[in-house]
């Protein structure tokens, strides 16, 4: 799948994670989401924070803050409910690696 097709792909996805959150009664903000390389560097380099790698810079990730009657939730197990809806839906959830609030779609092996 072209990584054009992917993009969309993720954006369809995260609006499906977004409606089963609020289903669920959580709210969200978004976090992290795309990371331009003006700021970030390009695929490969690293200038500012994140990883030289990283899936934000692909338009294939997002942080998302998340809220339950006005708490914000920050910790992984918080995220669990969401990122297990994730994976199921094909998506790579940052829960596995210690990133509770990251959503991605694999590309080229990375997460």
């Amino acid at each position: 799948m072209s990584i054009r097709k992917k993009q969309s792909k993720f954006v369809q996805m995260i609006g499906d994670l977004i409606d089963y959150a609020y289903r669920e009664g959580y709210e969200l903000t978004f976090g992290d989401a795309y990371r331009d390389p003006r700021l970030h560097g390009h695929i490969g380099f690293k200038e500012g924070y994140g990883r030289r790698d990283s899936l934000h810079k692909e338009r294939l990730a997002i942080d998302l803050n998340m809220f339950k009657d006005g708490r914000y939730l920050t910790s992984t197990e918080d995220h669990r409910p969401l990122g297990e809806f994730w994976e199921k839906m094909g998506g790579s959830w940052g829960g596995r690696f210690n990133d509770g609030n990251h959503y991605s779609l694999e590309h080229e092996g990375r997460r």
